[in-house]
């Protein structure tokens, strides 16, 4: 009997019984905004906003902040932690890397269950850690990609696999790092593999069989809109385009708003001349089919690997006078953008980090490029660098300050181009980056008006950082640093309340949940879950 088995019937022997109440319909997933006691889905709810409700702590009290449990994370190595929790009716649901599932008792954070899925030996990453950053919720089911490009379907209740399916073929170098997106009756879910020059996509599996529904190619074939933006001969074959980060939804446009990454090779682009999209791009596709309804690039035939695998925040606001419905996107490339996000429109482009490639954005909010600043063999020195401005490290949003909250890198790089020649299974790059790290770099976490992007307050960081942000309805913004502090902010000026040392790396998201009516707060850092509540 499995080890994942036998926890399933401990649990059931000592009176488990909340296990039998995880429900979690389409219906509670739009609701997510309202929900306080939990989080129920990548970023807390559908439109990226990375904000709890819950408002019990505050500025007030977060001084008092305690650890109320800890879990240490049984996966193999030295690989981190960068997953955000679900956490439905008292029951919590992590990833562990490589590709592992399991569930906790959110009032003390006993193992309910765990899965681990064994990966293949000739599995190869290129361009990515093996990671995973978390799962997905529906009804009675838990969702998990995998490192060999499987999505499966857990039983919420013990772990057991309901169904399996392969998304595509890991030898050729597709592979699944993200949160899946839980999405009425679907499952979306994207993929990694862009430097070894796949072709991206993000597909929709019906959640209660497995089977595919749709497929949206990021990278446009022949007599598609856009192929003619790839001029090389066969370049959109070995395009790239990853889809790796989890994306966001309107229920009432009926809309998934999803982030395109780089085209490949990285820093070679002599043989994909063009704009190369949908690469770089926030494309939005219609939920019932994958249907393109819009797209917008950001950094057309991109040279410095800056994909637009950022969390898109839906937010409503007031422009020249007008109520619109809005998209923002604090992009890598270090601009942050606002869309309309019913048209794509360009509403505003400012930057929000230190850059030197570009002299600005045109009215359409395409960037003016500064061609000196091109990869070369001798090296091109450029902000930001290739892990840019931001990354896959989520924002926030809280609809109480306006307020868009983006733990921001500054770093440069030297850029440098080489020969690519594609070979199925290998790196695809043209080229790499020498980072100015140590105290060339530097970090903050910054906030900014989200419908303009002037930026109110910062709060500087000793480094780049990788973890993301939350904020609450208590006031305070909560995120973690490279030095192993994870700390709140008051939301409104940045004053640093509270700060606890976790001893390890904070490479993820946190989040916030309710248990016996009292208020949660976690956060993962290095190989280890924190949970903290009020004493």
């Amino acid at each position: 009997m499995t080890r994942r088995r036998i926890l399933a019937l401990i649990s059931v022997a000592f009176g488990a019984t909340n296990l039998a109440s995880a429900q979690v319909p389409y219906s509670r997933l739009v609701n997510a905004p309202r929900d306080s006691a939990n989080w129920l889905t990548y970023s807390g709810d559908y439109a990226g906003w990375r904000y709890s409700p819950a408002a019990q702590i505050t500025p007030a009290n977060v001084a008092s902040l305690r650890a109320a449990w800890v879990y240490q994370s049984e996966g193999a190595g030295q690989l981190v932690f960068e997953t955000t929790p679900i956490v439905a009716d008292g029951i919590m649901y992590v990833t562990e890397a490589p590709t592992a599932v399991v569930a906790l008792d959110a009032r003390t954070g006993r193992t309910l269950w765990r899965w681990e899925r064994q990966i293949p030996r000739d599995y190869v990453n290129i361009g990515f850690p093996r990671t995973n950053r978390g799962v997905a919720i529906l009804d009675s089911s838990v969702y998990v990609g995998t490192l060999d490009a499987h999505l499966i379907a857990l039983d919420a209740r013990s772990g057991v696999v309901r169904w399996d399916a392969t998304v595509a073929d890991y030898k050729e170098a597709y592979s699944i790092t993200m949160a899946p997106l839980a999405v009425d009756g679907k499952i979306i879910v994207g993929v990694s593999g862009a430097e070894a020059g796949i072709r991206g996509f993000v597909d929709a599996y019906d959640a209660k069989t497995g089977k595919q529904k749709w497929r949206f190619y990021s990278i446009p074939g022949p007599g598609e809109p856009g192929h003619e933006t790839w001029n090389g001969m066969d370049s959109w074959k070995t395009g790239g385009g990853s889809t790796w980060l989890t994306g966001s939804f309107d229920p009432s446009l009926k809309l998934l708003y999803w982030g395109i990454g780089n085209p490949g090779p990285d820093w070679n682009a002599d043989s994909r001349p063009g704009d190369n999209l949908y690469t770089c791009s926030l494309v939005a596709l219609d939920v019932e089919t994958g249907k393109l309804k819009w797209y917008f690039q950001y950094t057309p035939h991109d040279t410095h690997d800056w994909d637009s695998n950022q969390i898109p925040v839906l937010i409503d606001g007031t422009v020249a006078g007008k109520p619109r419905k809005l998209v923002a996107l604090a992009n890598r490339n270090a601009f942050y953008y606002v869309l309309d996000r019913a048209t794509g429109e360009f509403i505003r482009g400012v930057p929000y980090a230190k850059q030197t490639w570009a002299s600005g954005l045109d009215t359409s909010g395409r960037p003016i490029v500064l061609q000196s600043k091109e990869p070369s063999a001798e090296g091109t020195f450029v902000y930001p660098s290739l892990q840019g401005a931001a990354n896959w490290h989520s924002p926030a949003y809280s609809p109480r300050t306006g307020l868009f909250y983006a733990a921001v890198r500054e770093m440069g790089s030297y850029y440098f181009k080489a020969d690519a020649e594609y070979k199925p299974g290998q790196p695809f790059m043209g080229g790499g980056e020498r980072a100015l790290s140590g105290d060339s770099a530097s970090g903050a976490l910054r906030a900014l008006d989200a419908v303009t992007g002037e930026r109110k307050w910062e709060f500087p960081l000793h480094s780049p950082p990788w973890a993301g942000v939350m904020a609450t309805a208590g006031g305070l913004v909560f995120s973690g640093t490279n030095e192993g502090n994870f700390y709140a902010l008051n939301a409104r000026t940045g004053k640093l309340l509270w700060d606890f040392q976790t001893g390890g790396l904070v490479r993820s998201g946190p989040m916030s949940f309710m248990v016996d009516g009292k208020q949660h707060v976690a956060v993962t850092a290095w190989r280890s879950l924190y949970v903290f509540a009020l004493p």
